[in-house]
C-alpha cells in the first residue's frame, strides 16, 4: 500500500476509537459534574497517562524539533520541561484534589472565590482560562493542519477543519472522561511516534548511525551548540541563559492552569500524582525530547546544510522529516501519534474551558444556579463548541511560531501561581491583592508579548506572575485587610490542610533540603549556570551543550523522585484518602434538582 493509505487507514481507526468514547459518554454521563469533571472518578492509569500526554502535546511533537532546527541546542533546553512541568504538579495538585474534595469544587473559580471570598477573581480567572484554552488549543491544530498537508496532501486549512472536528466531537459527546480515556491511548501514541521518527532519523544513509550524526553535529554553526549570553538589555534579544529560565516559568503554567486543576478535581484518587509526575513525565518524556526530539531537529539542520532538505520554516520540519524517511506504515503510526499528540491537549482544554464558561458564568450568573442536570450538560456543550470555533480562527490567523504561540498562552496558568501559593500554603496578601494582582498578571502578559515583546530577554511569563506578586504584596503593604468572614475562612481552610496534609518528621527534613536543592538546580540547568555548559564537558559523542542537558536530566530525575515521594509532596497515605472521603463540607451547589 502506498504511504497514504496507510495515512487514511489507520487515522479511520483511530477516529472510531475516538468516536466511540464520545459516543459512550453521551449515554451514560448525565450529571453537571460526571459531564464536567468525570464524577470525580478518573481511576490511576487513566491520569497517569492522559495527564502526561495532555501536558506535552502537538507542539512538542511538532513545534519542538522544529525550533531546535531553527536556532539550534539552545533551545534544546526547553526539554526541561520535562521537569518544569511536573514539579508544578508537585507543589498544587494533591491539594487541589484535597480542596476539591472537602469542598466540592467543580471548578477553579469555585475554589479561588470561596478562599478569597471574591467574584471578581472568579471572573478572572474565566478570563485566564478562556485566554490559555483558545491559543493553546489553537497552537494543535496548527501543527494538525501543516501536518495533514505535508503527510497526506490535504489542504491546510481543510486539514485544519477536519481535526478540530474530531476533537470537538468526541469532546462535546463525552466530556471529561471520554476525553481522558482518549488521551491513554494518545500517550501511547504521543511516545512511539516521537522515538520512532528519531530512530530512523539516527539511522538514515546520510549519517549511518551515532557516529555519523555526533560528526556531523559538531561540524555546524558554533553559534548553533552555544547559549549566546545571560541577558540582553533591551526588547527581545534571543535566547539568553535568562529567556531559557522564564521561559521555563511559561511552562510551569501548564499544570496550574485553571484547566489541569479542573482535572485534579477530576480524579478519582491523587495515588497517580507521584508516579506521573517522576516517572511518566520527567523519565519517559524525558528520553523522548533529550534524545530522539534532538535527533530530529539537528538532523533537519545537517540535511538542510548540505541540501537533503528545503525546509521553509518550523513547523515544516516534523512533516518533511516523515514524508523523507519513514516507510509506509510507519508514516501512519508516527503521523497518528502527531495527531494525537495535537488532539491530547486541545480536547481537554477545550472541554474544560466550556466547563469553567457553563459553571462559572451561564450557571452561576446567566441562570442565578437554576437550571438541571441537562441543561448544564448541553450548554457546556454549546460554550465548548464556541472554544473550538475561536482556536480554529486562532489557528488561521496566527504566523508565530507554534512553542512560541504555546509559550504565550501558558502564561496565563503561571499567574495561576497567584492564586495558588495563597489558597495551598498560606501566603498571605488581601483579597483585594490577590484581585488586583490576577489582573494585572493579566494585562501584562498581553503588553509583554503583544506591544513589548520579551523585555531584557525575560519571557512573558516571568513579568506576569512578578507584576501579579508586587500588585498582591503592595496592597498588603498598603494597609488592605481582609473582612472578618474571610479571614475566618481561610484560617479554618489552613488548619485543615495543615492537619491532613502535613509531612512525616522525615518529610520534614527532605523539604528542608529540597529549599536548597531545587532552587540550586533551576540556577544551574535553566539559569546562569547554562553558561557554563557551553564548554564544561563533552561525552559519547554529544556536544558540550548537550552534555550537559543530559547530566543535568538525570540529576533532575532523582531530584523529581526525592521531591514527590520523599519529601511526600506528591503522596497520599490511606488515612489521608479516608479523612478527605468523610471530612466534607460541601459549598457549592450542583444543580437545581426541582428544575
Amino acid at each position: 500500500m502506498s504511504p497514504k493509505v496507510w495515512v487514511y487507514l489507520l487515522l479511520g481507526i483511530y477516529i472510531i476509537y475516538c468516536f466511540w468514547w464520545g459516543l459512550k459518554g453521551f449515554f451514560t454521563e448525565k450529571t453537571a459534574s460526571g459531564y464536567g469533571i468525570a464524577g470525580r472518578s478518573i481511576p490511576f492509569i487513566a491520569f497517569l497517562m492522559a495527564a502526561t500526554a495532555a501536558s506535552f502535546s502537538g507542539w512538542t511533537f511538532v513545534g519542538h524539533p522544529g525550533l531546535i532546527w531553527k536556532v539550534g541546542l539552545v533551545y534544546a533546553y526547553a526539554s526541561f520541561y520535562v521537569l518544569t512541568i511536573p514539579i508544578t504538579g508537585a507543589f498544587f495538585a494533591k491539594r487541589n484534589w484535597l480542596m476539591g474534595k472537602r469542598y466540592g469544587f467543580i471548578t477553579p473559580g469555585d475554589m479561588f472565590a470561596y478562599y478569597y471570598n471574591n467574584e471578581l477573581i472568579r471572573w478572572l480567572v474565566v478570563l485566564a482560562a478562556l485566554l490559555y484554552s483558545i491559543f493553546y488549543s489553537g497552537i494543535q491544530l496548527i501543527a494538525a493542519s501543516k501536518l495533514f498537508y505535508w503527510v497526506a496532501g490535504v489542504p491546510p486549512t481543510m486539514g485544519l477543519i477536519i481535526m478540530a472536528f474530531i476533537v470537538w466531537f468526541y469532546v462535546v459527546t463525552g466530556g471529561l472522561k471520554a476525553s481522558t480515556w482518549v488521551g491513554v491511548l494518545q500517550f501511547c501514541l504521543l511516545v512511539g511516534g516521537i522515538i520512532l521518527l528519531g530512530f530512523y532519523v539516527i539511522k538514515a544513509p546520510v549519517f549511518g548511525g551515532w557516529h555519523g550524526f555526533s560528526e556531523s553535529v559538531k561540524a555546524l554553526d558554533p553559534k548553533l551548540l552555544k547559549v549566546p549570553g545571560l541577558i540582553h538589555f533591551g526588547i527581545g534579544g534571543g535566547w539568553t541563559a535568562v529567556m531559557i529560565l522564564t521561559y521555563m516559568f511559561a511552562l510551569m503554567g501548564i499544570q496550574s492552569s485553571p484547566a489541569f486543576i479542573l482535572w485534579n478535581f477530576g480524579i478519582k484518587s491523587p495515588k497517580p500524582l507521584a508516579w506521573q509526575q517522576v516517572f511518566m513525565s520527567t523519565f519517559i518524556v524525558g528520553i523522548c525530547l533529550f534524545f530522539f526530539s534532538a535527533f530530529q531537529g539537528m538532523g533537519a539542520k545537517i540535511l538542510e546544510m548540505s541540501g537533503e532538505l528545503v525546509i521553509a520554516n518550523n513547523g515544516d520540519v516534523v512533516p518533511k522529516l516523515m514524508t523523507h524517511f519513514l516507510p509506509g506504515p510507519v508514516l501512519g503510526l508516527v503521523f497518528l501519534g502527531a495527531i494525537a499528540a495535537i488532539h491530547s491537549t486541545a480536547a481537554p482544554y477545550i472541554g474544560t474551558g466550556g466547563t469553567i464558561l457553563q459553571r462559572d458564568v451561564w450557571w452561576r450568573y446567566v441562570r442565578g444556579q437554576k437550571g438541571s442536570h441537562s441543561e448544564q450538560i448541553w450548554t457546556n456543550r454549546i460554550f465548548a463548541t464556541l472554544l473550538t470555533l475561536a482556536a480554529v480562527v486562532v489557528s488561521l490567523t496566527s504566523s508565530d511560531a507554534i512553542v512560541m504561540i504555546g509559550g504565550f498562552a501558558t502564561t496565563f496558568g503561571t499567574i495561576m501561581y497567584l492564586m495558588l501559593i495563597g489558597v495551598h500554603w498560606g501566603f498571605k496578601f488581601p483579597t483585594t491583592g490577590a484581585a488586583l494582582g490576577l489582573l494585572a498578571g493579566i494585562v501584562v502578559n498581553l503588553l509583554t508579548y503583544f506591544v513589548w515583546k520579551y523585555p531584557l530577554s525575560m519571557h512573558t511569563a516571568f513579568w506576569g506572575i512578578f507584576t501579579g506578586l508586587v500588585v498582591a504584596y503592595g496592597c498588603r503593604g498598603l494597609g488592605f485587610k481582609n473582612t472578618k468572614e474571610t479571614d475566618d475562612r481561610q484560617k479554618e481552610v489552613r488548619e485543615w490542610l495543615n492537619s491532613i496534609d502535613g509531612p512525616s518528621e522525615n518529610g520534614k527534613k527532605w523539604r528542608s533540603r529540597m529549599k536548597i536543592i531545587v532552587p540550586l538546580w533551576y540556577l544551574l540547568a535553566l539559569g546562569p549556570g547554562v553558561l557554563l555548559g557551553n564548554t564544561a564537558f563533552t561525552f559519547c559523542g554529544f556536544p558540550a551543550t548537550w552534555s550537559w542537558q543530559i547530566v543535568w536530566w538525570i540529576i533532575g530525575i532523582v531530584m523529581m523522585w526525592a521531591l514527590c515521594f520523599k519529601a511526600e509532596m506528591s503522596t497520599t497515605s490511606d488515612e489521608q484518602i479516608r479523612r478527605a472521603d468523610i471530612e466534607t463540607m460541601d459549598v457549592t451547589k450542583e444543580a437545581d434538582d426541582m428544575a
